[in-house]
């Protein structure tokens, strides 16, 4: 008997084997059609980025010139970068010490602030009916109330607790002045965890210490991350609260040493320009460290769900 030959055409099974795989056609790339309603927004953004930009580039080069050539050519780059401005600025040993009061202020305050708003956060998110809102909203009420206001109150009650020219009083003013915006975030993210988590911790015998440092810290990490560089940047910059409760240069943070370099009647700006690029360099340190969390922790509370 003859053989059959079995014959597939295109798009056939042949016996006993699988159908072979076609190649899908490559996607045209859709370009993007050109919106005249985002150019009013594009030149907004555009313009905001010059207003940033300019004056931050016009502080790095002038770092590095000398009153003639900043005056001559202000937005140029420096005929001879020079580091004689960074030498000056560190002659004598103020500006260090000045720096470590900065440091010793700021991480106290911002430690301390984040502990006691994530305690108090996590507590009143816990409360429910008014007594909740009552406290939510009564630590919100520090939000309303400008921080010039309270400072001539303030600084008496510190001057009779013997807390001026005393660092130890430059933190509990931070903590003060901060904790109500720093409750007011944290509160809101730590609302939109799920009761059903805790309910279970709960059941397996957890107690109130153990749902807040095992489950609701862990998880608030990205908002943390977000109000920690919020309250630093707040903290480094005061200038405020050091000129209104030191006046022992041996006190002073940066922000008042920088002071010193503005006369009443002229201003050395290359050198006060070179202060302040090394003041810049512990914030860009601590968002490049936090930057993982702090996108994530900005939104973090904002909806339910």
């Amino acid at each position: 008997m003859p053989a059959t030959s079995v014959r597939t055409s295109q798009g056939d099974t042949p016996p006993g084997g699988a159908a072979p795989e076609q190649s899908a056609p490559p996607r045209r790339r859709r370009r993007r059609r050109f919106n005249a309603a985002e150019l009013p927004r594009g030149a907004l953004l555009g313009i905001y980025a010059l207003l940033i930009a300019v004056p931050l580039v016009v502080v790095a080069f002038t770092a590095f010139k000398t009153s003639q050539q900043m005056y001559a050519d202000p937005f140029g780059l420096p005929p001879s970068p020079s580091l004689d401005n960074f030498a000056e600025l560190l002659a004598g040993g103020r500006l260090g010490t000045s720096f470590v009061n900065s440091v010793i202020v700021t991480s106290i305050s911002v430690t301390a602030t984040l502990l006691i708003s994530s305690w108090a956060s996590f507590s009143i998110a816990r409360i429910e009916g008014r007594l909740g809102t009552f406290l939510y909203l009564f630590f919100s009420l520090g939000l309303a109330v400008p921080a010039q206001v309270a400072m001539i109150p303030q600084y008496v009650i510190f001057r009779q607790l013997g807390l001026t020219n005393n660092l130890l009083g430059l933190v509990l003013i931070n903590i003060a002045v901060t904790l109500s915006v720093a409750i007011f975030i944290l509160t809101g993210f730590f609302r939109t965890l799920p009761k059903e988590l805790f309910e279970a911790a709960e059941i397996d015998g957890a107690s109130s210490w153990q749902l807040y440092w095992r489950i609701a810290l862990p998880l608030s990490t990205p908002s943390l991350a977000a109000v920690a560089i919020f309250l630093f940047v707040m903290h480094w910059n005061d200038l405020l609260y050091p000129l209104l409760f030191t006046t022992d240069p041996a006190l002073a943070t940066l922000p008042k040493a920088l002071l010193d370099f503005k006369g009443e009647y002229t201003t050395n700006y290359p050198v006060l320009f070179a202060g302040v690029l090394i003041a810049s360099i512990p914030m860009i340190l601590a968002y490049v460290l936090l930057q993982r969390w702090f996108v994530a922790g900005i939104t973090a509370g904002a909806v339910r769900g």
